[in-house]
Order: structure tokens, then sequence, then C-alpha cells
């Protein structure tokens, strides 16, 4: 371990196949120069925290539905990230869009997954299996995965990786879902998290720039 691994939280809600997929990268040696510190869920009953004690990764819980309050939420989870010293924060399945004061406190240091090729089927209610939805409705021929920073906008901050998956006829919502989670998220995610913790993206222009 060099002295200046970077820590890494992920935040989760639910099963975490996301965490999964970091944390398996994590033991194949592909997460270079961070490992992951601690994983926060807002969900006291959320499987990825069982995911996380298997793997011998501190967890804590920030329960959403304690709070009355989103703010109170929200200064609860910054309380978690600056307890556990987070370097970079992951969104894996994590329901609630963080407050403003959060995502100013960790300026392209939060990044997420969305299931789809930003800008297509992204933004305000495009979740879950309604990304994949949206896109077998358009007719699309291709999706993909994309790994971007989190600003105050839904799916709008600097894009970081892509990746395309093909669309095939007969997909359902889930068999889309289960494909491009397979060769798009769990390949990229673990690849931007690596190249972050590597010092290897560089903000231009309000672009994320990737230095190979």
């Amino acid at each position: 371990m060099g002295a200046n691994m970077k820590n890494i939280v992920v935040l989760v809600s639910g099963g975490g196949t996301n965490l999964q997929a970091l944390i398996d990268a994590q033991t194949r040696g592909e997460i270079i120069g961070g490992r992951i510190a601690q994983v926060i869920s807002s969900n006291p009953e959320a499987y990825a925290l069982t995911r996380a004690e298997q793997a011998g990764i501190s967890t804590a819980v920030v329960n959403v539905k304690d709070f009355s309050d989103r703010r109170e939420f929200d200064r609860q989870i910054l309380a978690a990230l600056r307890e556990a010293n987070a370097d970079l924060i992951v969104l894996a399945g994590f329901l609630y869009i963080l407050g403003k004061e959060l995502i100013a406190a960790y300026e392209n240091r939060i990044i997420n997954v969305h299931p789809a090729l930003i800008p297509s089927f992204c933004g305000e209610g495009f979740y879950g299996l309604r990304v994949h939805q949206a896109a077998l409705d358009y007719g699309v021929k291709l999706t993909g995965a994309t790994v971007h920073f989190v600003n105050e906008q839904a799916d709008a901050g600097a894009i970081i990786l892509q990746k395309a998956v093909e669309i095939k006829n007969g997909d359902t919502p889930e068999v889309l879902q289960k494909r491009v989670m397979e060769q798009a998220e769990w390949n990229i995610l673990p690849r931007a998290v690596s190249l972050f913790c590597q010092d290897k993206i560089i903000i231009k222009d309000g672009k994320a720039v990737v230095l190979e």
C-alpha cells in the first residue's frame, strides 16, 4: 500500500451489484492507487452491506427514514464521508439525489454510472428498468453505460467513460438491463475509479479528459 492510496467510499441503497463489481476488481488488483475504505447505505436492510461485510469492508448506515428533512440527511451523509476521509465517492445504486452542499464539498470527486449513453435516456425520472424500457420504446440499436461526475443536474456532469452495448431483437427491459450491466457498467465503473485514483482524469473546459 502506497502512502497516498485514495479512500473510495461507495454509497448504496440496495442490492449492490455495482459495488460487487468494484469489490471484484479490487480483489483482482485492478483498482490502482485506491481502496474501498467504506460502504455507506441509506437503507439498513440493503444487501450491499452484506457484500461489504463479506469482503471485510467497513460499513455505515445513514437511514433516510430517520430524517424528516432531506438537508439533515445530506448533512449526516457529509459527516460520514468526512469521517471516512473520502477522496472519491461512488454512487452505486444510491437512490437519492445529493444536495448542493454535499456536491460542492466534493466537486469532481463524486462519480455515478448511468445505464445508457448520455445524453440519451437520462435525467429526471430515468432510472432502473425505465431507462431500458425507454431505449426499447425508441428503437435504438445501441445503448450502453456512462460513468460521469455528479453535478447539481441529474446525469449532467462531465462524462468520464462510455461503452456501447447492442440491443437485440426480442430484448425485454430485464434482459437488456443484465446485458448492459455485464458488458458495460461492471467494466467501465471499476476502470473509471482506477483512473481517478491514479490522477488520470482532468477537467478541462468543463469536460473530463482521460490521460491514458
